[in-house]
């Protein structure tokens, strides 16, 4: 069976010969094991992952625009970016950035200096690498990997723009203007796939990115997800429906409570659940493995150790569970950071690969 074939499958709970894999790997990663653990520049490759992702679409509110450094020293730069945001970066080590100041704190700079760059159609081609994904596309093809085309929905796409705070508190005191900023990317959106997808062909799927939850909760209650967030996944994921694609959401965070209605919008698969945030990949499967494919909950953190008992007893417990509807593809639940050892990974990969073998 291909992996082409497999994922397919699996995001439908169709009969498969074996579980997926795929995972995320933080920057500095692939440093640290190419440059000095002896592995592979080709990640992909050396661990058989199922699924590509393609990335060809800009969002920014100014797509052409040059990050200028506003502040420098010797461990982190903070740089103002396209979306009039000023961020800090680490440089020795990759991060999340952390949040300095956002030009964008009211409805009226939203509709000045965002609304009209996002709705400007002479923008919208050039917007789209059509180049990158034709040539993923064309490799995905002849290599049978599972090809998703992968952005960020709006959720993703509000919080740079005005940082998290602004965003929620503008749910209670302003909420005409997330209406339409949730509107107005729900529409981009949508309107950049028909570009591409018209002049390019279709991928295998929709991978969309939204980190909606924190530790132990959502960044918004079930409630303010149907009001706000709700109809524009309705309006994006509908569209994947219309064409025949299956929609897989990635969620950092804790956002158990948000699952229903990221079904009722038509995800098939949800990605991630965070372990350290209070996500239970067992818990999950037993509410929900029947309704959506589940990929990854599998804890970093014991990858971390490297102690290959904890990465046996991990998998030993959720693997066999986890298989038995025919919807889960193996990862972990964020991303693998450069403290996990190349054998390690490549161990983990294995045993998983063994556990969640059809017989």
């Amino acid at each position: 069976m291909t992996s082409k074939e497999r994922i397919s499958r699996i995001l439908r709970h169709q009969p498969v010969d074996r579980i997926g894999i795929y995972e995320h790997f933080w920057g500095d990663t692939y440093i640290e094991w190419v440059e000095n653990q002896g592995c592979p520049s080709d990640f992909a490759g050396e661990f058989g992952f199922d699924i590509v992702e393609c990335f060809p679409l800009n969002l920014c509110a100014r797509p052409f625009f040059k990050p200028e450094v506003v502040t420098e020293d010797e461990d982190t730069v903070t740089m103002l970016d396209g979306n009039y945001a000023v961020l800090r970066h680490h440089k020795k080590h990759d991060s999340t950035p952390e949040h300095i100041r956002f030009e964008i704190n009211s409805y009226e700079k939203w509709c000045e200096l965002i609304k009209p760059q996002l709705e400007d159609e002479e923008l919208f081609e050039k917007r789209i690498d059509f180049v990158y994904y034709r040539n993923a596309k064309k490799e995905c093809e002849e290599s049978q990997k599972f090809f998703c085309y992968s952005a960020v929905n709006v959720f993703e796409l509000m919080h740079p723009v005005t940082g998290h705070e602004e965003m929620l508190a503008a749910m209670i005191y302003d909420p005409d203007w997330v209406h339409d900023m949730c509107d107005t990317y729900a529409r981009l959106i949508v309107k950049a796939q028909e570009i591409l997808f018209e002049r390019e062909g279709l991928p295998g799927g929709i991978f969309y990115s939204e980190d909606m939850g924190y530790k132990g909760a959502p960044f918004m209650s079930p409630a303010m997800y149907d009001e706000f967030i709700y109809p524009s996944h309705e309006y994006t994921m509908g569209y994947a429906k219309q064409l025949g694609l299956p929609v897989i959401v990635h969620s950092c965070g804790f956002v158990e409570p948000l699952i229903p209605g990221m079904i009722k919008a038509g995800m098939n698969a949800l990605q991630a659940m965070e372990v350290k945030a209070g996500m239970d990949l067992l818990r999950i499967y037993e509410n929900y493995g029947d309704k959506i494919a589940l990929i990854g909950g599998l804890d970093v953190r014991e990858l971390c150790t490297n102690d290959l008992s904890r990465i046996d007893a991990l998998l030993e417990k959720m693997i066999p569970v986890v298989m038995q509807k025919n919807g889960y593809i193996a990862f972990s639940d964020h991303s693998i950071p450069k403290t996990v050892d190349y054998k390690t990974y490549k161990y983990f990969v294995q045993k998983a690969l063994e556990l969640g073998t059809y017989k």
